[in-house]
């Protein structure tokens, strides 16, 4: 039944996925009951549009995401662009390296061709211009993707943004940073992007729960966004829910793995589809 469901889930039509959806079992009912998630826009409504782009921003938040997420990298002029890679080759097709390249320049790319001809006008966006896009209820997440010499124009650019502390959450693979930012901006939450890991490799990375309460203590980390993968279960979530520590997973496309993850206990799902998730999600609540 479930192999069947995710057949449906793959090949159907957006109409044909939530009808069948709703004659499954009552796993999403029972996963909605029992927890309120964020539902984190990846990159923007990246599904539909150029990731990164003020056009998937704004179509994520048209949709009533509740929550977007963005990368960020500091340019040769110590500014911010909004781009997941630290050169520019896949998403224009032209290769600068964005360190070493000042924003205007960046901005002269097109960003948006590879995702459809439609988007042919959409540019690399400045973190400041995306921060303007933020409804009031909205939630930014930003991942830091540079050093250290990003965090200065990003605490000017998140201080002169004027939405509340609470619109804002800084998010970084690397610890030294995320720990450098928490010193620069406490009053924003930081969460630590790390990757599933099987048992073993996790004491061997210093990642295991015990490990993470450890660190996430020390430095003043709020919580942790955690890739999904087959390794990450209920037992590691419940660790860091006990201890009052906050959760997301990434990147979660299909509302099945979505609702046992919600089960689990996580706090937010980080998806390409958040307004199709949304949708499911608030359909079967109850």
């Amino acid at each position: 039944m479930v192999e069947e469901f995710v057949q449906i889930i793959i090949k159907g039509s957006y109409q044909n996925r939530l009808n069948n959806f709703s004659r499954q079992p009552p796993l999403i009912r029972i996963a909605m009951a029992t927890n309120d998630p964020l539902i984190i826009a990846h990159r923007g409504e990246s599904h539909d549009a150029p990731e990164n782009t003020l056009a998937s921003v704004n179509l994520a938040w048209e949709r009533g995401a509740s929550a977007v997420e963005v990368d960020v990298h500091a340019t040769a002029d110590s500014k911010i662009a909004v781009i997941h890679d630290s050169n520019t080759l896949r998403t224009t097709g032209q290769k600068l390296i964005v360190a070493k390249t000042p924003l205007s320049d960046l901005q002269q790319l097109d960003a948006g061709s590879w995702k459809g001809p439609q988007w042919a006008c959409e540019r690399i966006p400045s973190l400041p211009e995306v921060l303007a896009t933020v409804p009031p209820e909205g939630k930014l997440l930003v991942e830091i993707k540079s050093g250290p010499e990003l965090l200065e124009p990003l605490r000017q650019a998140t201080r002169d943004s004027g939405l509340r502390p609470d619109q804002i959450e800084i998010i970084s693979f690397s610890l030294d940073t995320l720990t450098a930012a928490k010193r620069a901006m406490p009053q924003h939450k930081m969460m630590w992007v790390i990757r599933s890991h099987p048992l073993w490799r996790q004491y061997i990375r210093g990642v295991h729960p015990k490990a993470l309460l450890m660190k996430l203590g020390r430095f003043g980390i709020t919580g942790v966004t955690i890739g999904d993968s087959r390794y990450l279960n209920r037992t590691f979530v419940h660790h860091l829910k006990a201890a009052g520590r906050p959760v997301y997973v990434w990147t979660v496309n299909d509302p099945l793995r979505a609702a046992a993850l919600l089960k689990f206990g996580v706090d937010g799902i980080t998806t390409d589809r958040a307004a199709w998730m949304t949708t499911v999600m608030q359909q079967f609540r109850g």
